[in-house]
């Protein structure tokens, strides 16, 4: 934190009153350094990590250049991705919740554009959206240029290796020269150099030094869980450890309501905050969790954004994070104010890599662990259970019960006979049912069968040549892919100089198909197999009929050996 407060940035009342609302105390760093140049109508390269307050740093003084009595776009954010869009956007509304007559927009791929183009043309004075599709209203001419005063690129790098840099530069292009431009960005290389090069106006750089990844105070370990056995085993964790306050993350709102729901059958006290839960709901979630109503928050990174609890003592991963950023995000809020965490991730075949770029990305092992058996669990429940009633002996409690065991003792029923009655409801009060999975198995090797999938994944067998294109690199065998996914064959490879993240960059931007759509991409010397979600397949390769990759034609259809 900084030794400055909000109010010495010269801010408007309704701003600082938001702030104050939501409990921000002083400005980070790169919000410190960053606000007062750009509300002298400098533009500025912010180089911050994701999670350092960098949103509000650019978000508030666009916030004070707005004029709400205009009814037209002022502000244009460039997002990578449809989830920061949207974690901006709220932002958006969060900080400017005490501004009369605020309207913001986000705009993203895989939904509906007619919407997006009503709300525009009722006036948005803030968009925010992804280069593609920015790019389709300013095409429509439902995104008007000439009235944006500000531009801000989130995440510029990440944008560049998505491979927007077309789109981002034709957007910039059309907006009239004496507009203000922010670059923020994780990291400053040569394309995000160029890109500020040819769009700034003598930037001023404002950099925060990369801070300690994750706090020394958390202790972080990993199981090797298949789905299906997921809610048994974070049950057992919890009965084991019986935190006090713990948050579950999910990287699908289907995921965030599966988990509650089996967690609420099981008799847990548990509630849910993703993306579709209105953010009255969310606040008042976030209340009651803070306050001690229930004990376990099952949430999307989206929705948990801006979860500002101290007395967290356990994290989960029930779904390992994509990216090494959020899983440190995560884990933050746990270990805080010097207090000790846990991290616990769940992780099955692929996930193992994952969890491997976290621990390269945080220079930190991260231990496996062994999953609790049944016994194990019910022996620390008899404990915490023997704890419970020894301590409630040594208080100084009523006795009005005393009459119920002297009338048991007359009916000839030993001392030792009624306790153990009384234990024995008692935990069954308290007690949970568990199942037995496969974990549970003295022979089960999670080594040997990822193994297998892995040799599954890779096949075996002669080379093939088909298609009139040289396939010499294929091998026989089935690929590892996830349900719902179709599997393409792109006839261009690594001697064309391919790589995954052109291929990446070419399927949103001029495939036009929705976030998360892509999985796993396989680049061989003359071809690629991607597997594109079945729902989007067809449509993808009718965009891409006449795309070219690296300046050269291509072929994609359906892998006829998948």
């Amino acid at each position: 934190m900084t030794d400055i407060a909000f109010s010495d940035l010269e801010l408007k009342p309704e701003l600082l009153e938001a702030i104050h609302k939501l409990g921000f105390e002083s400005p980070s760093p790169i919000q410190a350094q960053a606000i007062p140049p750009i509300m002298e109508g400098k533009d500025i390269i912010g180089l911050s990590e994701t999670g350092s307050g960098k949103t509000a740093a650019f978000t508030l003084p666009a916030l004070q250049m707005i004029d709400t009595e205009l009814n037209h776009a002022q502000v244009l954010i460039l997002s990578p991705t449809r989830e920061l869009c949207i974690q901006v956007c709220e932002e958006v509304h969060r900080l400017g919740s005490q501004m009369q007559g605020l309207r913001a927009v986000p705009v993203y791929g895989g939904t509906p554009i007619d919407r997006q183009m009503r709300q525009l043309k009722q006036g948005a004075h803030i968009i925010v959206g992804t280069p593609g599709r920015l790019l389709d209203h300013l095409r429509r001419k439902t995104l008007k240029p000439a009235t944006i005063q500000l531009a801000i690129l989130d995440e510029a790098d990440r944008m560049l290796d998505m491979g927007f840099r077309e789109d981002m530069e034709d957007l910039l292009g059309a907006l009239h020269n004496d507009h203000q431009t922010l670059f923020f960005s994780a990291t400053m290389n040569k394309h995000v150099d160029r890109l500020i090069q040819k769009f700034g106006n003598d930037p001023e750089e404002v950099s925060i030094k990369r801070q300690t990844k994750t706090v020394s105070t958390i202790a972080q370990s990993y199981y090797e869980v298949r789905n299906r056995s997921k809610v048994e085993v974070l049950t057992r964790l919890i009965d084991m450890d019986n935190p006090r306050l713990a948050i579950i993350f999910c990287n699908t709102k289907r995921s965030v309501d599966e988990c509650t729901e089996a967690l609420l059958a099981r008799g847990y006290a548990a509630d849910r905050l993703h993306g579709d839960i209105s953010q009255q709901l969310r606040e008042r979630t976030t209340r009651r969790f803070r306050d001690g109503k229930f004990e376990l928050l099952v949430a999307t990174d989206v929705a948990a954004r801006g979860l500002d609890i101290d007395d967290v003592d356990a994290v989960f991963n029930y779904d390992i994070p994509q990216d090494p950023e959020d899983y440190v995000h995560r884990i933050g809020r746990t270990g805080r104010a010097g207090r000790e965490g846990k991290a616990v991730s769940f992780v099955f075949g692929r996930d193992i890599y994952r969890l491997q770029s976290i621990e390269k990305y945080t220079k930190q092992h991260i231990q496996r662990e062994k999953i609790p058996s049944q016994e194990e669990v019910e022996g620390r429940r008899a404990d915490q259970l023997f704890s419970m009633v020894q301590g409630r002996l040594e208080q100084e409690v009523s006795r009005s019960y005393r009459h119920y065991i002297d009338r048991l003792l007359d009916q000839g029923h030993t001392a030792t006979d009624i306790a153990s009655s009384l234990f024995e409801l008692l935990r069954e009060a308290i007690g949970r049912e568990g199942e037995e999975i496969v974990e549970d198995r003295p022979d089960y090797n999670p080594n040997k069968d990822r193994g297998a999938r892995r040799s599954r994944e890779k096949g075996r067998g002669k080379e093939n040549r088909r298609e009139r294109g040289d396939r010499g690199d294929r091998r026989d065998g089935k690929r590892g892919k996830e349900p719902h996914m179709s599997t393409l064959f792109l006839s261009l490879g690594k001697a064309a100089g391919v790589r995954p993240s052109d291929i990446l960059g070419m399927f949103y931007r001029e495939g036009k198909i929705p976030d998360n759509t892509v999985g796993q991409i396989q680049l061989f010397d003359r071809h690629a197999l991607v597997d594109v979600h079945q729902d989007h397949a067809d449509a993808l390769c009718k965009n891409l009929s006449k795309s070219k990759l690296r300046n050269q034609r291509f072929r994609i259809g359906p892998d006829r050996m998948a």
